[in-house]
């Protein structure tokens, strides 16, 4: 039987970075998703005349792709691998704002990290230009949707 561990610490507890120099290149690619609820007020201007801070859709798409760019800064034990693509949509719903990201690589290690921090940041973005019409504005349900490529191979939800 495999014995599931935790990776990215040793055997005595401590935190590691995972060594994966041994491990092939492949091409791997992750999907994550998150809502950003808000108010109907928000959802009318998204739609409409914009939020007083500007086009909210598009700076929350550039934000998840930098986002991604920017994941080994902000998650200590991720390893900086080359993102040959990331792809943002934000999705203005009746009752919200659906984003959904997917990162790509040909590396030795997944790309799942980039994908929820891609989210993210685009749902931290969107909150920043929205808050002065809707102070509530909240993220939820950042979650992994899908994942290829490597020793793993494939998973989805």
């Amino acid at each position: 039987m495999n014995e599931q561990r935790l990776t990215h610490v040793d055997e005595s507890g401590a935190a590691r970075m995972v060594d994966v120099s041994a491990k092939p290149v492949t091409a791997r690619e992750a999907t994550a998703a998150g809502r950003v609820l808000v108010s109907p007020e928000v959802i009318d201007l998204l739609r409409g005349r914009g939020v007083p801070k500007g086009d909210a859709v598009a700076v929350a798409r550039i934000a998840g792709i930098a986002g991604a760019k920017r994941t080994p800064d902000l998650v200590p034990l991720c390893h900086p691998i080359a993102l040959h693509g990331v792809t943002v949509d934000v999705d203005v719903t009746d009752d919200g704002i659906d984003i959904t990201a997917t990162a790509r690589t040909a590396d030795r290690t997944g790309v799942e990290m980039e994908a929820l921090t891609s989210v993210a940041v685009a749902g931290l973005t969107m909150i920043d230009m929205v808050k002065a019409v809707d102070p509530r504005a909240a993220i939820t349900d950042i979650r992994l949707l899908a994942k290829s490529g490597g020793k793993s191979g494939d998973w989805t939800r």
